[in-house]
């Protein structure tokens, strides 16, 4: 199954260049079957554009996590201090396979309902197939 995510653009460009390797959450997804990662790029980009493998998730209260994950954070401690105040468990992504769309997809065009989620949302079959359609329509030549 995978998951839509929804990242700021300076974390997003992190992912991409292999800086930053493990993405944080408050919470994470309740089915255990997600093994990849759509990613949506907030405004101002707007788009989808790329994915990745979820190689494992960590889960841990934040000290632990931040011990454990902050050579490859892609944030300042201070910044991931405030993120997780107050939280028992923290939840870190290890990505894995980060690859970037050639064209970023806007997910406007494959719906006319779409709403970033706040966090994540499930891609169900039509979704992954209409974004399956839309990169096969990216890479087709041009006549």
């Amino acid at each position: 199954m995978k998951v839509l995510l929804s990242i700021k653009p300076v974390y997003v460009e992190q992912i991409f260049n292999g800086t930053k390797k493990f993405e944080y959450r408050k919470s994470i997804f309740k089915d255990k079957s997600v093994t990849q990662v759509i990613v949506y790029s907030t405004m101002p980009v707007g788009k989808i554009v790329g994915e990745f493998s979820i190689e494992e998730i960590l889960n841990d209260e934040p000290k632990a996590i931040w011990f454990e994950t902050k050579e490859h954070s892609g944030v300042q401690e201070r910044f991931f201090k405030e993120y997780f105040k107050g939280r028992k468990n923290a939840y870190a992504i290890k990505i894995a396979n980060p690859s970037l769309y050639d064209i970023p997809i806007d997910p406007k065009e494959l719906s006319i309902a779409f709403t970033p989620p706040q966090s994540f949302m499930y891609i169900d079959k039509i979704s992954e197939l209409y974004i399956q359609k839309a990169e096969e329509c990216l890479e087709a030549p041009a006549f």
